[in-house]
């Protein structure tokens, strides 16, 4: 489970945004989330969506413990992400399309290495190992060093490495930006998996047919402030059959005006 509550996360402004402040800045303060509340329940996809800026990575960050909150309280599988952030991160996987990797190793070099860091048995390690690069089709360029893979293959590989250790709950930051169609349905096919585990998931992304493919529960955000919290299909029920793109620039529209 992912538990936030009241979550707010400040920067100070610099160089032209101090002297050109947005809308939603106080002061010299920006706010990437300002008072920020939701739960993401085991066995359930929670979609964040939102427009660029939105605050969607800043929220994603505190709760992968790569960021303190200001203010307000994040808690995942239990654990608060800044008292027990190093429990928190052993519950969690984070994937997200700008992950860096290590060029001179090759993808079973990489993704062993990940669960040598965890702890892993080596039975458990084989075991998940294989069924991970079997859905991933990633067997035929294991062995090949990443510095030489296709985007795509780079991108498995990071999946492969983010789920290894059999996280209970895992974080998806926009993880098929840019990225070629098979890449992008292997990622949804581990998003069900995931799901059909009963792990806690959350999935950010501009894609709206993936939110319609796996989507159980929604938050839409912006300016730091959530627009919408409830289920996808409440959301969907109020469309009048307009499509989810339609509801959410109507969501978004509303709230400037």
């Amino acid at each position: 489970m992912i538990e936030v509550i009241d979550l707010v996360k400040s920067f100070r402004a610099t160089g032209r945004r101090r002297r050109e402040p947005a809308e939603a800045d106080r002061g010299d303060l920006i706010f990437a989330a300002d008072g920020v509340s939701f739960t993401c329940a085991p066995g359930r996809v929670f979609s964040l969506l939102g427009p660029n800026g939105a605050g969607k990575t800043t929220i994603l960050r505190v709760i992968a413990t790569l960021m303190r909150p200001t203010s307000g309280t994040v808690r995942v599988a239990g654990f608060d992400t800044v008292s027990r952030a190093r429990q928190a991160r052993a519950s969690l996987g984070f994937l997200t399309g700008s992950t860096r990797l290590y060029d001179r190793l090759t993808p079973n070099e990489l993704v062993r290495y990940y669960a040598d860091l965890h702890g892993m048995e080596p039975h458990r390690f084989r075991e998940g190992r294989d069924a991970i690069f079997d859905l991933l089709g990633m067997e035929e360029f294991a062995d090949r060093r990443i510095g030489r893979l296709s985007s795509g293959m780079k991108q498995r590989v990071s999946i492969a490495r983010t789920v290894i250790h059999d996280p209970a709950v895992v974080v998806f930051d926009e993880p098929t930006t840019g990225l070629d169609v098979l890449t992008s349905r292997s990622i949804i096919e581990l998003v069900r998996r995931c799901r059909s585990e009963g792990k806690t998931v959350i999935f950010s992304t501009h894609v709206m047919s993936e939110v319609s493919l796996i989507c159980d529960d929604l938050a839409i955000l912006h300016r730091g402030r959530l627009l919408y919290l409830g289920t996808f299909g409440d959301f969907t029920a109020g469309l009048g059959g307009a499509p989810l793109e339609e509801g959410f620039i109507r969501t978004l529209r509303e709230a400037v005006e």
